[in-house]
């Protein structure tokens, strides 16, 4: 495990950047997964500016994001896909063919997650799995449970979850109540993971998630197994760590 403390968000978003950056250059063809929310937006505009600046290549990459809202399409403005398209893909040149999120309009759900863990697996898994982790410490949407969820999954949202993704939306009401999720299997199996955390906010469950025990209400804490993990925090999101 490998703990990068940084001063605030800015510094944060240029670190993931560049390792990220690292890792197209080195791999051409290389498998990213991809994260959303408030907390990636900044390294995503970094990535494009290093793509505009010629610094990378995206035409030969494959990216899978980790989740999708149940029940919204993707041109929905509060959809996954649409966040990606318009934060990061449209402004780089990735093949859209090659930019994969699970299809929250699917009619059957479950077969829906057997197609996307089998997408995955045939791309011989990811090789730099970017998370971003919720104040109750779930990763994708793997909420707080009595168990860690091995595959994609139809995952019920914990009200927490959905209260903080209210601000996205004109209403609590019209915040979706579940979404479709990879699950630890997928992430565990990531050559590379990076996990970016900024803001007192998180700062609890960051500390849970290193320094506590193992254990699926602790969703993240599951990381402390992986062989390759780096944890790029701002100084608010690291400021309860023993050191």
């Amino acid at each position: 495990m490998n703990i990068i403390k940084v001063k605030n968000y800015d510094e944060m978003s240029k670190r993931a950047a560049f390792i990220v950056a690292s890792q197209v250059s080195i791999k051409e063809d290389s498998v990213l997964g991809l994260a959303t929310g408030s907390t990636p937006i900044g390294t995503y505009k970094q990535i494009i500016n290093m793509y505009n600046d010629k610094l990378i290549d995206f035409k030969n990459i494959t990216t899978y994001n980790l989740d999708e809202y149940y029940d919204l399409s993707e041109e929905n403005e509060q959809s996954y896909r649409y966040f990606m398209n318009q934060n990061l893909f449209n402004h780089i040149n990735i093949d859209k063919k090659n930019t994969f999120v699970p299809n929250g309009k699917a009619e059957n759900p479950e077969k829906e997650c057997k197609r996307y863990d089998s997408l995955v697996e045939k791309s011989g898994n990811i090789d730099l799995q970017v998370l971003g982790i919720g104040s109750n410490a779930h990763i994708g949407f793997n909420e707080p449970d009595d168990k860690f969820a091995k595959g994609t999954h139809l995952v019920d949202l914990k009200q927490e979850t959905i209260d903080a993704n209210a601000r996205f939306f004109k209403s609590k009401e019209e915040v979706p109540k579940k979404a479709i999720s990879m699950g630890m299997k997928n992430i565990m199996a990531a050559k590379k993971v990076i996990l970016l955390a900024s803001g007192e906010n998180k700062a609890q469950a960051i500390k849970s998630t290193i320094e506590g025990p193992i254990n699926p209400l602790v969703p993240a804490s599951i990381l402390q197994l992986h062989p390759d993990v780096t944890f790029i925090l701002d100084e608010e999101a690291a400021s309860r760590l023993d050191k």
